[in-house]
């Protein structure tokens, strides 16, 4: 038996469901008259034109599957369109082997909890269906992606819903699974489900909370900005604003100066459009570089090519380009490597992996250096940009294991870069010179 519990409403994929089943019975003739899909509507929360659309389509659906692949005494659908007592959805629980959800979108979804917890039973209800008091207890779920239990529950299958024949061989692993890890499975979940109760979260959010909280006792905040800009900042009390005279005063006393300055955000915002330094910018960095107790550097992760056509009119301006990785002292200077003889053989791996992650978010763009490799996603929708972000993230951090890189996020990015570059070893081989 497969069981459903859903609201009798457009995001809870019942028609999906059904076609799963359908496609099952298909692929799978050995289970037709065998498996059956019960499924529970719940009444829908809200009435409308919708609703009504959704309930002759379930119901149109699971009436040509039972007239395709019935017979007397059996159907492979069961469609319960009424309000279900408490105590019979427990029983409906109870004698399910494996419990679906295919929401397509979704909130947490008890369901899969219930249904976990209904399984492991209880002594009495052992007693009730003539089972062992230490006979195993086993379930199985077939749930979607979309819903918000799918990551604590890990040994569930998870499904796409929209992806029928996904769905199919899932449902037909489910019920063909050997018990034994049916059995390990089930362990699992009812592990989870019976820690993780109400109390478990109040008592781990108020610890949460308690914990981000400490820190600002001992801290100022103060507010910044105006309208939608505006922020509020907590700062430690011995926290003093950075005083432009006392810089002067330093900067004229001092013999020799280290000025190294970062490019995007530091000296062009990171909201503009044309990055290309304008002649106000390369003016005060000739004024700089004119001073005998100056050295300047502009420290950046572009490109020696870019970094050098945009600078070129800055005579004595040294360029650490895409993150230390190329040095040039000066514009007359040879540009040279931080690191000898690298192996860059990691590229043919990192490569199709950002490819194959580009194609699929819109807006993401890879940038070729010639020692890393960085992926973009900054034009890509925010929320999925980030995901997709932490998903390559961890899928590069996976298949690189073993090579001489690091892996590493940052803003709107994922870079892929040899080990042992940095702007601050940058900042260590300049000071050293000194």
């Amino acid at each position: 038996v497969l069981l459903g519990v859903d609201d009798m409403d457009i995001f809870k994929g019942i028609s999906l469901k059904f076609l799963a089943m359908e496609q099952l019975l298909k692929l799978h003739p050995e289970w037709r008259g065998k498996v059956v899909l019960v499924q529970i509507a719940n009444p829908a929360r809200s009435m409308g034109k919708d609703v009504e659309e959704v309930k002759d389509e379930t119901h149109s659906t699971a009436k040509r599957i039972n007239e395709t692949f019935g017979r007397t005494g059996y159907e492979p659908i069961v469609l319960i369109d009424r309000p279900v007592p408490f105590y019979e959805r427990i029983a409906f629980y109870t004698i399910a082997e494996c419990a679906v959800v295919t929401a397509v979108r979704d909130g947490m979804n008890l369901t899969p909890y219930e249904y976990i917890v209904c399984r492991q039973g209880s002594s009495r209800l052992d007693e009730t269906l003539g089972a062992g008091l230490n006979a195993p207890k086993k379930s199985m779920l077939v749930v979607s992606e979309f819903i918000g239990c799918s990551p604590s529950l890990s040994g569930a299958i998870r499904v796409n819903p929209w992806n029928i024949d996904a769905v199919a061989e899932a449902m037909n692993i489910a019920i063909s699974i050997p018990e034994a890890e049916a059995q390990l499975r089930h362990e699992k979940h009812y592990r989870y489900v019976s820690t993780h109760d109400v109390a478990y979260w109040a008592h781990s959010f108020t610890q949460d909370l308690s914990r981000t909280c400490s820190e600002h006792l001992r801290k100022r905040s103060y507010g910044i900005g105006f309208g939608f800009g505006f922020r509020v900042v907590a700062l430690d009390p011995n926290f003093r604003k950075l005083s432009i005279d006392h810089i002067v005063s330093a900067y004229k006393r001092t013999k020799s100066r280290a000025i190294l300055l970062d490019y995007d955000g530091t000296m062009m915002p990171q909201t503009s459009i044309n990055k290309t330094p304008g002649p106000e910018v390369l003016a005060i960095l000739n004024s700089l570089c004119r001073d005998p107790k100056n050295v300047v550097f502009i420290v950046s992760g572009r490109g020696r090519e870019t970094l050098s056509k945009w600078f070129s009119p800055c005579e004595m301006l040294g360029i650490a380009a895409e993150h230390g990785y190329f040095i040039r002292w000066t514009r007359e200077a040879e540009w040279e490597t931080c690191v000898q003889g690298a192996d860059f053989g990691w590229r043919e791996i990192a490569l199709p992996v950002m490819k194959l992650y580009t194609e699929t978010t819109d807006g993401s763009t890879i940038e070729e250096k010639e020692s890393a490799l960085v992926w973009h996603h900054r034009d890509a929708d925010p929320d999925f940009g980030s995901c997709q972000a932490k998903e390559l993230l961890d899928h590069l951090e996976s298949v690189l294991a073993n090579e001489p890189v690091v892996v590493k996020s940052g803003n709107h990015i994922v870079e892929v870069k040899p080990q042992g570059i940095s702007k601050g070893l940058v900042a260590e081989q300049l000071l050293s010179t000194m």
